[in-house]
């Protein structure tokens, strides 16, 4: 399982690494110390936490995010896997992207939830880089 760093979450939900900190101190944001003392949250917690946040927290300081170039660095938080497409989710801020693809490019590339990744929009396609 992929764990990020605060500094790391927080460039995947948008937001100050101080943001990240506040949200962990409070409670809202599950982190454990890794094998040499830093402070991490796993991939799969980090997911869950950006849908939720991305679902309207309320809060003032829910991130803002624009994309530069039409890319959306963000988080897996869903993979369905077909006998031969695959269905992929990607939370980048407050953007839910969704792309289809293949089962062997999700497979190659290997998208799981909690995976950190780049959707690439170009007019009606969303390409997913692994990051």
């Amino acid at each position: 399982m992929q764990s990020y760093t605060i500094g790391q979450a927080a460039r995947l939900l948008g937001v100050s690494p101080d943001t990240a900190r506040r949200w962990a101190d409070a409670g809202r944001m599950a982190t454990h110390r890794d094998e040499i003392g830093r402070r991490v949250i796993d991939g799969k917690d980090l997911a869950a936490f950006s849908v939720e946040l991305a679902g309207g927290t309320g809060e003032e300081d829910a991130p803002s995010y624009t994309s530069a170039r039409n890319a959306f660095p963000g988080i897996v938080t869903a993979v369905k896997l077909g006998d031969v497409a695959a269905q992929v989710e990607i939370q980048a801020g407050p953007h839910r992207l969704v792309s289809l693809l293949t089962r062997e490019a999700v497979e190659e590339l290997g998208l799981e939830v909690g995976v950190e990744a780049t959707a690439r929009v170009k007019s009606t396609n969303v390409h997913i880089d692994r990051t």
